[in-house]
């Protein structure tokens, strides 16, 4: 089985051969953020941790989006969004919203959860089920919508 890591690692050498310079640009900087973390932590990520920095990459992507569309400057905001399509292909297949609800159903009934001081609970059993295959603020307000 291939591990995320080599799966950017494959992908960063065809986008090399096919000469696509943007997109080589933001592989490149993915890659660096995963070594960089490697590096800090003096350890070899696994494909859950990589997928966490995935996140996190597209985040700060879709932040900075809102903020230049705010200030008016679409031609950056276009160009953070090729971005976040070009990382967004490592992350798994999202979840359906039929499959998104009645995992949320398992859970609050598998933790008991009868209010909105179980939130914490369910969410945190949740999140490794969730990861990078469905938004965690959708998620939350599902919760949020059947404790409250």
């Amino acid at each position: 089985m291939t591990t995320l890591t080599s799966q950017i690692t494959e992908v960063l050498k065809a986008t090399m051969r096919a000469k696509e310079m943007d997109k080589l640009t933001v592989i490149r900087g993915l890659q660096a953020a995963i070594k960089q973390i490697e590096v800090d932590e003096r350890k070899e990520l696994d494909d859950a941790q990589v997928l966490a920095v995935i996140e996190k990459q597209i985040k700060q992507r879709k932040e900075s989006i809102k903020a230049f569309s705010g200030a008016g400057r679409d031609d950056l905001a276009s160009k953070e969004q090729a971005e976040v399509e070009v990382i967004s292909q490592f992350l798994p297949a999202a979840m359906t919203e039929e499959e998104l609800d009645s995992i949320i159903e398992q859970t609050i009934a598998a933790q008991e959860a009868t209010s909105m001081k179980d939130m914490g609970k369910v969410m945190n059993s949740l999140r490794p089920i969730i990861a990078g295959r469905a938004d965690p603020a959708q998620v939350s307000a599902k919760i949020k919508a059947r404790l409250a």
